[in-house]
């Protein structure tokens, strides 16, 4: 937008220096002409007035270039947070604050968003709550069914009857897991804002974190950020992400993990790739591993939903984009490269801004 405001600003200017600079030209010419008598003088006339309509030509120009660039900077900024406070409200991460833009068409637009936002917002609330009540329901019985398990084991005599118990032990583990984790995403998706965040400082957390385990597994973790441009996330889900995929990476895959970044969308986003050298997905599991009900190695099969929930709450995607030798990428929106996110405030309180240590 910010392009064609400008573009259309220099052939407007181009437009009047044509129309107001030629007529006068001619006048000149032709003022000139009657009041020169010799050949020399009368060309000299006609250079003259060529090169002081092209100075002003060129200074027009320049003037209307600077003015333009600000102007449509002015109306982008905006409408470049508008549409990230949009999007973020489809994902139910937005608690807009109005502020005026100075422009009264973009104004109305965020007036709806935030009456939008507070239904949303509601609704979300309610949710997140009935989730958390539930998750706190079933832990009790699971935990007292556990107990009584524990205790048939103990004290049968019949070696059946202690290896089914004993089944039914692990199962119920693996249920009080699953519970666990839904209470941790009702949690901490309850009211977590985006932030414009550098990789950079996220990849050295979850170097400090994952670091030591990989030593001690005799591999190696590589992170890298060739790209260098702030993302939209929530600082503890995209920690939360990445962490689950390095795990699975450590777990039953092989060799060097490198978690590497690329561009995506024509600048506007980023990929987040993480691969190693392991045998990779199977061909059977590939299709449906991010949903809840599927598992692999003995897991809950949570840890990979519970992730996709997060990145996509967060307006972007993951996605298992190579199968052998594995590849998860992570699509996050990204700052424009026009807007530098430690000066320039977004309108409302959907995106804050600055450098964060801890995660």
């Amino acid at each position: 937008m910010r392009r064609r405001a400008m573009e259309m600003t220099m052939v407007t200017v181009l437009v009047a220096v044509g129309l107001l600079g030629i007529p006068l030209g001619g006048v000149w010419v032709v003022l000139a002409m009657r009041t020169t008598a010799g050949a020399e003088d009368r060309l000299q006339v006609v250079l003259m007035v060529v090169a002081t309509l092209l100075v002003l030509t060129a200074v027009a120009l320049v003037a209307a270039f600077v003015v333009a660039a600000k102007v449509s900077r002015r109306i982008s900024a905006p409408l470049i947070y508008l549409a990230a406070e949009a999007e973020q409200l489809g994902s139910g991460q937005v608690r807009p604050r109005l502020r005026s833009s100075g422009i009264e068409e973009i104004d109305l637009v965020q007036a709806e968003l935030v009456r939008s936002a507070e239904r949303v917002a509601g609704r979300l609330a309610a949710e997140r709550q009935f989730a958390s009540d539930a998750s706190h329901q079933l832990r009790t019985p699971l935990t007292s069914l556990s107990l009584r398990l524990e205790e048939i084991e103990l004290l049968t005599d019949d070696e059946d009857m202690r290896n089914e118990a004993r089944a039914c032990i692990e199962q119920v583990e693996r249920l009080t897991g699953v519970v666990e984790d839904l209470l941790k995403v009702s949690r901490r998706t309850g009211g977590g804002t985006t932030e414009a965040l550098h990789l950079g400082e996220v990849f050295a957390q979850q170097r400090d974190e994952w670091g030591p385990a990989f030593e001690a597994a005799g591999r190696a973790l590589v992170l890298s950020d060739d790209v260098d441009r702030p993302v939209l996330a929530t600082p503890g889900s995209l920690a939360q992400e990445l962490a689950t995929v390095i795990e699975n990476s450590l777990r039953y895959g092989a060799g060097t993990t490198t978690v590497s970044v690329r561009s995506a969308n024509g600048g506007h986003g980023v990929f987040i790739d993480i691969a190693d050298e392991g045998e990779g997905v199977d061909d059977d599991l590939a299709p449906t591993i991010f949903e809840r009900s599927v598992s692999g190695h003995g897991s809950t099969g949570v840890g990979l939903a519970l992730a996709k929930d997060l990145v996509e709450a967060d307006g972007g995607r993951i996605e298992l984009s190579r199968r052998r030798p594995p590849v998860f990428s992570i699509l996050l929106n990204s700052v424009p490269k026009s807007l530098d996110p430690n000066k320039v405030l977004p309108q409302g309180a959907l995106v804050s801004v600055g450098r964060r240590r801890r995660f």
